[in-house]
Order: structure tokens, then sequence, then C-alpha cells
């Protein structure tokens, strides 16, 4: 038993440096290979492609797989958007043959439109809704590593001194850019609490004409890093810190600093009516490309013989910065989800509709999944049954 447990421990420490001189680096596209060459027993996630193609989970629009920087597995389900959206109309927008007119149709904000959703104007790219908010905090991250942001501990109203701050709660005043990437400002929000209408806070901030504006205006109801609440506005936040602190606009330093490097040849971000980025969830991306998002987080924020990430972000960033943010239990770091099972670490974006991005750290592992079930239907979810599919095929 002494002898396994020094071999276990002399291997350990090694593993880093193995795995550095192993290293697998995809180029625009990954490199493939089958499931069992990379360890994994392709049985679950086989059972959940069937009954994806049966219509348990709906519209499901694709499933990617990585292991070991190979790509074991890429479904696409073709779905008919102009026929699925046909006649519907609710408070998120209006789909095909509903919309009044040509201006509802184009809107970018129009959830419902084939032409604006899931697909970017029928391109390959889906949209990402809420995981755009773990790919933003990862550019806030690029421009701490590259010491554009000082620190995390800086005032976040440092970056907003063009707004009018006259109506905004002194007490956002004490609050840190730390503080915004673990929803915990303090401004009161209601989203995850209210149905998808005029009640919504979120729905309310996309109506308006200055998203930041609007969020600097909301009240408070808690001391800055007294309480977690999740806050849409907030996230949106992060796309004029960039703006102030680089000057450039977030999707034009997200080109030039993440997707460049990493060799994403295609993406489509939503602006805001004051032409910002729609960090809240605009970003578009396809599945296998946001997979590269993952795999920068397992190798510690390097690409190839390039930091785009300092270790000490990238640990902060998945870590369980909030405990038991809801009944659950899961985490929340910068903008990530810590869904963690059966003891296994699961780091997570988590988007509406149905996007996900999974990474398994003790499996090298990463899984994408892209839907767009908004349309009201009643389907099975999706989210637990992948990751589980994800865990049983690693072990």
């Amino acid at each position: 038993m002494r002898r396994f447990r020094f071999v276990f421990v002399l291997a350990f420490a090694l593993a880093p440096v193995q795995a550095q001189s192993l290293q697998v680096w995809p180029g625009e596209r990954w490199a493939t290979a089958a499931p069992e060459d990379q360890g994994l027993n392709p049985a679950s996630l086989d059972s959940l492609h069937d009954r994806i193609e049966a219509g348990v989970y709906g519209n499901i629009d694709r499933m990617v797989v990585v292991k070991g920087g190979f790509l074991v597995l890429d479904h696409a389900y073709d779905r008919d958007y102009l026929e699925i959206s046909r006649g519907k109309r609710t408070a998120i927008g209006c789909g095909h043959d509903a919309c009044p007119d040509e201006t509802a149709e184009s809107d970018p904000f129009n959830y419902l439109h084939p032409g604006t959703h899931p697909f970017y104007d029928f391109r390959a790219v889906h949209t990402l809704q809420s995981v755009t908010k773990s790919v933003a905090a990862t550019l806030i991250g690029i421009a701490l590593t590259q010491g554009i942001i000082d620190s995390l501990g800086i005032g976040l109203l440092t970056f907003f001194d063009d707004y009018d701050l006259s109506r905004t709660d002194a007490r956002l005043r004490e609050a840190t850019l730390e503080d915004l990437l673990t929803m915990r400002t303090g401004i009161e929000w209601h989203e995850q609490d209210r149905p998808l209408d005029e009640t919504n806070t979120t729905i309310q901030l996309e109506r308006s004409a200055d998203w930041v504006q609007f969020t600097l205006d909301q009240p408070m109801d808690a001391a800055p890093g007294e309480k977690w609440g999740y806050n849409s506005g907030g996230s949106h936040l992060m796309s004029q810190v960039i703006r102030d602190a680089s000057g450039q606009h977030m999707h034009t330093f997200a080109e030039q600093h993440l997707f460049a490097p990493l060799r994403i040849p295609d993406y489509h971000w939503k602006k805001t009516p004051k032409g910002l980025a729609d960090t809240e969830g605009g970003l578009y991306l396809e599945a296998d490309q946001l997979a590269k998002i993952g795999y920068l987080y397992l190798r510690r924020g390097l690409w190839e013989d390039r930091r785009l990430l300092s270790e000490e972000f990238v640990d902060a960033a998945i870590a369980r910065q909030v405990e038991s943010v809801n009944h659950a239990g899961w985490g929340y770091g910068y903008q990530w989800w810590r869904l963690d099972r059966d003891g296994i670490e699961v780091w997570a974006g988590l988007g509406f509709g149905g996007q996900y991005l999974f990474v398994l750290p003790a499996h090298d592992l990463i899984g994408v999944i892209n839907s767009w079930n908004v349309f009201g239907e009643q389907v099975a979810p999706i989210s637990q049954a992948f990751l589980q599919a994800l865990i049983q095929a690693a072990e």
C-alpha cells in the first residue's frame, strides 16, 4: 500500500510537466478521435443522442464533446425554425409570419424570429445567451493579465466617469470589480424571480435606450459583497469596463485578444442601442468554438506558447467564490457556475434556451449543448442528462 501511494504521489507531481509536453492544440478546427481512443465509453452519450433525435429534449441544435484536446463527438440536429416559430408571439418576440412589421423581425432582441435566433442570419454561429457572461469575464481576466486593469479590487465606478451617477445609490461606490464578477454588487435586480414579462428587470433593460445607465440607476437592496443576486444588467457593465480600460469596444478587444489567438474564425456579437457589445447574452459562436473557451481554462490560461490568462485569475474564476446560490447547492465564481456532482468538479457556463458549456477538469473533458427551447414547449430538460452522460462516459 505504501509503495502504491508513493508511486501515485510521484505520478501526480510529474503530471503537469507531462501534460505540458504532450499538449494538443486545435487550429481553426479540432483534430478528431474516436471516444474510445481517448478513454471514453460512448454508450451514455450515444443513448442521449438517440433520445435527442426522438425529440425528448425538444429543439436541440448541436452536441459537442472534446476529450484530451480531441473532438470525439459532434452531432448536429436539423431544425426548421421558420416552421417551429411560425405564428408564435410572446413577450420575448415574434416568430415567422407573426411580426407586425419588418422592424420587429430584424430586432436583435426578438428571440423568436429565425433571422436573429438561435442562429444569426442563418449562419452557423449560435446564440450563447448567458454563456456570454463567462466569455466576457474571460476578457476581463485577459485585461487584468495584460495590466490594462490594475486589480479586481479597484472601485467599480472608476470605469463610469462618463455616466450620470447622480441617481446612483451611494453604496455602489464601495463596490469593486470583483463584486461585479461574483454578482454581489448589491444592485436590486428581479430576473430569476419574475416571469419573462414587463415586471422582469432584464426585459426592462433590453427595452431601455441606455443599458449601462439603466443599471446604474437601479436601487440597491444590499451593501456590496453582502449577498449574491443574479443580475444580467451587472454583467452588461463588463462591456463598459473594457471600453473604459482599454479604449476598445468589447467585441474588438475580444477579436484581437481572445478569438484570434484561439483561432475562432467566425462570431457575432449583438450591440445595444448605445453601440456597446451586449455582454449579458449577445455573443454567438459555433459549439466547437465555444469548447475552446473551456479548453483555455483547462490549460490554466495558456494557449500554445502564449499566456492569455494568469493562473491566479483562472483559479479564482472557476472557484466557488459564493457557495450555495440556489437550492441545488451550486456555487458561483467570476460569471462561471460550479455544478459539482458526486465529488466531481464541474465548471459551467449556462444560457437561456438551453446553452451549456460543461468542463470536467478531472477528466480533461468538455461538453457543449446548443438548444432553443423558448416557444412554450414542454420538454425534458437536457442539462442534467448531458452532465450525467459525460460523467458516465468518463468513468
